[in-house]
């Protein structure tokens, strides 16, 4: 396996099944026998993120999607963390949570606004529709992600 790629054995036949990151969102299904692939098991847990990779990530990403824009000094940002690996897991397969690195990653940050951390941006079909700041309760996180998901099926 590659950085690009991840090999998927097909539950059904056994076949080896080789899967560019980028396409894991669009239910690959097996080259041999056509059963869907089992992939929500690679995102129950926030993605990192990067300026590179934001717009494959984020923007072109056909799930919504939830960047966490944090840094490691940051207390706040360590208090929502266990928080959203929670959520993450929780929405596994219905909803993208991702960590962008606002220290290593200025481009991004400053192109949202990102004025302080946490912020949390919430994405729908590449477009910024919210965003949370501060380290807010998990139970508000988690209305913001059910209301982006009912959004996301209004359409």
């Amino acid at each position: 396996m590659d950085d690009k790629n991840i090999i998927i054995p097909c539950k059904e036949c056994g076949t080896k099944n080789r899967i560019p990151k980028g396409r894991l969102y669009n239910r690959p299904v097996c080259g041999k026998c056509r059963t869907p692939l089992p992939v929500s098991i690679f995102f129950n847990t926030p993605v990192d993120i990067t300026d590179t990779s934001f717009h494959e990530d984020v923007l072109s990403s056909p799930l919504p999607v939830l960047v966490d824009c944090w840094a490691p000094w940051c207390v706040p940002c360590r208090m929502v963390a266990p928080i959203l690996e929670q959520l993450a897991a929780k929405y596994a397969g219905r909803m993208k949570i991702a960590k962008l690195n606002v220290d290593e990653n200025p481009l991004t940050a400053s192109q949202y606004d990102t004025r302080s951390i946490p912020t949390m941006l919430l994405f729908r079909s590449g477009t910024l529709v919210n965003r949370l700041v501060g380290a807010v309760p998990k139970a508000t996180i988690e209305q913001h992600l059910i209301s982006l998901l009912s959004m996301n099926r209004d359409r």
